[in-house]
């Protein structure tokens, strides 16, 4: 593939413009070889860019943008109404091939149905899901989707998303054959609602899928799976309670180690410990999830995200173009859905 260009929408997100040039100006630096379109109020971009290189500069397009599609606004309102904004700018920039990818940390829905709107599904992909990476026990990662693109999911559907979550894992993770696993509420074979039964049915029936069957939720981090298949309601409700639990845990740990003279001391001499452990499971290396099964690549930042954050998700919009995903997903899909006729 050619130099890389990667689109980012600079006015999404909670924090707003100073985080994602933050987070833009530190991809810029350190990847010499891709090129960057900033999407944006040029009167906020170039004077936070002026910090750049001549060299830097000449590998950064600003596009300008005098809308903002806001974090409450309805999806539709942003679709109608929104038609100059960065958000909008960035998605055309892929459907134009004018940019290999383009990542925001904006208004979840606006984005989704932007995508939808503008890139349409691959052939055989009926709606398009959300997946992220989870850190697992192992220190491998796995693969989670939905995370709240669709809340209700057909059989049909919940397979696309595992063979989709299977190329994803086989391209970015490096995984030969992946463990593709569906998320349920017991790992019987009698347990579990019509959907994810009738899903079962198809990924056994599917011989170009390692299909290993149903997980629970505890398995999710136990590295039992690379893929774990759920709707975007159930997703989203695991993503969000294990962010909460890991949240709630590094407080803990903060508020005891400070309860007296003693707790100092042995949190001291333990930080290292307590360092790497936190590391290895730190939101923010994991931000960034993948809207596959669109004819582009789009990455959904958390609105939140720090300047680490939202440069995690820069990197995995890189990723995924270097490995063009989206090509290996419509060879799959064809692949399997001709092994089924």
């Amino acid at each position: 593939m050619s130099k890389l260009t990667i689109a980012l929408d600079i006015m999404g997100g909670d924090h707003g413009p100073p985080v994602i040039l933050s987070a833009a100006i530190k991809a810029i630096q350190h990847h010499p070889d891709v090129n960057f379109t900033l999407c944006g109020d040029e009167s906020i971009i170039n004077p936070a860019i002026q910090v750049l290189s001549d060299a830097e500069r000449r590998r950064v397009v600003v596009s300008h943008c005098d809308q903002v599609v806001d974090m409450g606004e309805a999806p539709t309102s942003a679709l109608r109404h929104k038609k100059r904004s960065s958000m909008r700018k960035a998605i055309e920039l892929v459907q134009a091939k004018e940019a290999h990818a383009c990542v925001s940390a904006g208004n979840t829905g606006a984005l989704l149905t932007l995508s939808f709107y503008l890139l349409k599904t691959l052939s055989g992909i009926d709606r398009p899901a959300l997946v992220s990476m989870m850190p697992t026990a192992s220190h491998h990662k796995v693969l989670l989707l939905d995370l709240g693109a669709n809340v209700n999911c057909t059989p049909d559907i919940l397979f696309q998303y595992g063979v989709m979550g299977s190329v994803l894992a086989q391209q970015v993770a490096g995984i030969a054959s992946p463990r593709v696993a569906l998320l349920n509420v017991g790992e019987e074979d009698i347990k579990g609602n019509a959907q994810v039964k009738s899903a079962d049915q198809l990924f056994k029936d599917a011989p170009g899928i390692n299909y290993i069957g149903y997980v629970e939720g505890d398995d999710i981090f136990t590295d039992h799976a690379d893929v774990v298949v759920t709707d975007g309601f159930t997703g989203n409700v695991a993503l969000k309670s294990s962010e909460g639990l890991a949240k709630l845990v590094v407080s803990e740990v903060k508020r005891h180690s400070q309860r007296n003279i003693y707790t100092r001391l042995m949190a001291k001499i333990a930080f290292p410990l307590l360092k790497s452990i936190y590391n290895s499971v730190n939101p923010d290396q994991y931000n960034g999830a993948s809207l596959i099964g669109l004819r582009g690549i789009v990455i959904k930042s958390h609105g939140n995200a720090s300047k680490d954050a939202f440069y995690y998700a820069i990197v995995q919009a890189m990723q995924e173009a270097r490995m063009q995903v989206p090509d290996k997903i419509k060879t799959k899909i064809e692949t399997v859905l001709l092994e089924q006729l």
